[in-house]
């Protein structure tokens, strides 16, 4: 059994410490420690289409609410008088060592949330050393971001469109801002179901969210002034004047008129996903770059085989956090399937992580880490950095308390030994 790396209290105690004393002075959390009552107090403060977009699932939300209840099914079992005065929660992922095996998802247009978006984000990550992976659809660019995270990790994710040469650049800044690894979704080859977008008629990209990455890079600019716009002008109305401010804000922000930025959201919704990307388009990527590439949205034990055959170095199991497929399974249940297909490949989980037991189920079905999603963007919501901050702190504290609480050392250490 692996021991602990000091005798401190670690970050469970230290962060329990300091909500009981601040309480004392009649001070409470910054966010909602409960996970649901997090997301109430998001729903409180967001606007209708912004919650909507961060909070939604597809269809009936079947697919959420299965990976909250794969995690419902698996219980723990503690064993006794083994504990440690402190744990090492540490994991190493490609060379390097990380504080903890938890990492920031990547989740798109987080202005929506707020005003600082990736940048709040990227700093409340880099001041825990917790990794944050960029996204393909960030409302700030990588660049901005990593100058803000210092020498913090970070990783990218990556969507493959069909104007290859963006796809191609995206890659290439990635690597030159510091990636670690590069992140692969293949569930998104298509945009899913999801009612309470449709509802709200609201795509952010139309209206110039979440598309800093591309309206940043030089490739997808030289596509502006040829790209040919559909004919014919609709009727103004109030909702088509804000939309045009929301481009306007968002072309005097990247140095594009009001015209290249129309022209800019028709491109990315007409060649952000390539629903025909197969197996074979992998051997490309891997020629494109050095860094360890792990593929998001294996839940199928054959992919995974695939995935280790094709020379792929690492699998993130997701169903993109119940966003694409009504009624798909649970994340966490296909897991322990996963991990034993892919052989020497470390496997990752993401979708369903709430609190630090959830953390520790998935790494006792063999897991090397776990991606964060929503709670952050929750916490961005209510109180920006600080608010991330405080949602990775509680979710690594609870964590670490419950490796103790298990009898366990360290978070390599746990394994089926510790389910029930």
């Amino acid at each position: 059994m692996s021991q602990p790396k000091s005798s401190g209290p670690g970050p469970g105690r230290s962060r329990q410490t300091q909500i009981f004393v601040d309480g004392l002075g009649g001070t409470r959390p910054l966010v909602p420690v409960d996970p649901e009552g997090l997301r109430k107090a998001a729903r409180r403060k967001l606007d209708a289409p912004a919650f909507a977009y961060l909070a939604g699932g597809a269809g009936m939300e079947r697919t959420m609410q299965a990976n909250l209840d794969a995690f419902s099914g698996v219980k723990l079992l503690p064993r006794r008088l083994c504990g440690s005065a402190s744990r090492d929660l540490s994991v190493e992922l490609f060379g390097h060592t990380y504080s903890a095996p938890v990492l920031l998802a990547p989740l798109g247009v987080l202005e929506l949330a707020h005003a600082e978006a990736d940048l709040a984000v990227g700093r409340a990550a880099a001041a825990l050393g917790v990794p944050f992976i960029f996204s393909s659809q960030a409302s700030e660019p990588m660049e901005d971001v990593a100058a803000a995270m210092g020498d913090s990790p970070r990783w990218f994710q990556l969507y493959w469109g069909t104007d290859e040469e963006v796809t191609r650049s995206f890659v290439r800044r990635a690597e030159a801002c510091g990636a670690q690894a590069i992140v692969l979704t293949l569930d998104t080859t298509l945009l899913g179901w999801r009612p309470r977008d449709l509802d709200l008629g609201n795509l952010p990209f139309l209206r110039g969210q979440g598309l800093a990455q591309y309206l940043t890079d030089a490739h997808f600019r030289s596509r502006l002034d040829t790209v040919q716009l559909p004919t014919g002008t609709p009727r103004p109305s109030p909702a088509l004047l804000k939309t045009a401010a929301s481009l306007a804000a968002h072309g005097r922000k990247f140095g594009l008129t009001l015209a290249q930025m129309r022209t800019a959201a028709a491109h990315f919704t007409a060649s952000y996903t390539r629903p025909d990307l197969q197996w074979d388009d992998l051997s490309r990527l891997r020629e494109w770059t050095t860094l360890p590439i792990l593929l998001k949205g294996i839940l199928h034990p054959d992919d995974a085989r695939e995935a280790a055959r094709r020379g792929m170095d690492g699998i993130i199991v997701s169903n993109h956090g119940g966003r694409q497929i009504d009624g798909e399974v649970g994340s966490l249940t296909m897991l322990p399937r996963v991990v034993e297909a892919a052989g020497d490949l470390p496997v990752l989980l993401d979708s369903g992580i709430r609190t630090g037991s959830d953390v520790a189920k998935a790494l006792a079905l063999g897991a090397k880490a776990v991606l964060l999603g929503r709670p952050y963007a929750y916490g961005l919501a209510l109180a920006g950095e600080a608010g991330v901050a405080e949602v990775i702190r509680n979710v690594v504290a609870e964590f670490d308390l419950t490796l103790g609480l298990l009898g366990t050392h360290a978070a390599r250490d746990l394994g089926p030994d510790h389910l029930a």
